[in-house]
């Protein structure tokens, strides 16, 4: 095989990658806050143990976690001008389907976190009158996040990874950066081999950091 990576200057990817890469990155970081906002909340209807808020939340969670993230990504891209009459376009659609997205994943990790804290804080909160919304807020969350942080981290590593898959609805992310600089230049077979390393060094990278937090966190318990 005949590989030539003599093309691959500065100028080319200043040119086609690094916005396709700044875009990844802002869909990964919104995707994640929009995504633990949500998932916070869902984890706290789910833990009520009032039904009519409890069954809504596991609805929403066990069915977004049933379908591929490929075909929620399609639906949300073709369903959503339907409903609000005009097209979304498909950046701010793919911000809107992973924040849902990966909500449902989310919840999950801080129900199983709220889940970790024993629950004599909870019985402390309540006994110094406070109501279950402080005690949720000053006292179980914090616990929560410290003890999901590296749980949640490598929850957002998935997910920069999985942004990948907005090439779908023809969106502008790292992957197409390469795609087109490869397709500009007749040199695919290259630059789909740039961009697995790029993504490899990028996640194997966050990985190292959150595997260094999570010891780190072991020796503050």
């Amino acid at each position: 095989m005949n590989l030539d990576f003599s093309f691959l200057n500065w100028s080319v990817i200043g040119s086609y990658v690094l916005q396709g890469f700044y875009f990844s990155v802002q869909l990964t970081l919104v995707a994640m806050v929009g995504g633990i906002a949500l998932g916070t909340v869902l984890a706290l209807m789910r833990l009520s143990g009032k039904p009519w808020l409890a069954l809504p939340a596991a609805g929403y969670i066990n069915t977004m976690r049933s379908i591929p993230l490929v075909m929620v990504i399609l639906w949300f891209f073709l369903l959503i001008p339907f409903v609000i009459g005009r097209p979304l376009g498909a950046e701010i659609s793919a911000v809107l389907t992973f924040t849902l997205f990966e909500a449902a994943y989310y919840a999950e990790i801080m129900r199983a976190g709220i889940q970790s804290v024993p629950k004599g804080q909870t019985y402390a909160g309540y006994a110094m009158g406070m109501s279950y919304g402080q005690t949720m807020q000053l006292v179980v969350l914090p616990q929560a996040f410290r003890n999901m942080l590296p749980v949640l981290l490598t929850q957002t590593i998935i997910l920069f990874q999985d942004t990948s898959l907005v090439y779908a609805i023809g969106a502008y992310d790292l992957l197409k950066g390469f795609e087109t600089a490869g397709r500009n230049f007749n040199r695919p077979v290259e630059t789909y081999l740039v961009a697995t390393v790029v993504y490899f060094a990028i996640c194997f990278g966050m990985s190292m950091l959150v595997r260094r937090l999570q010891k780190k966190i072991a020796i503050i318990r």
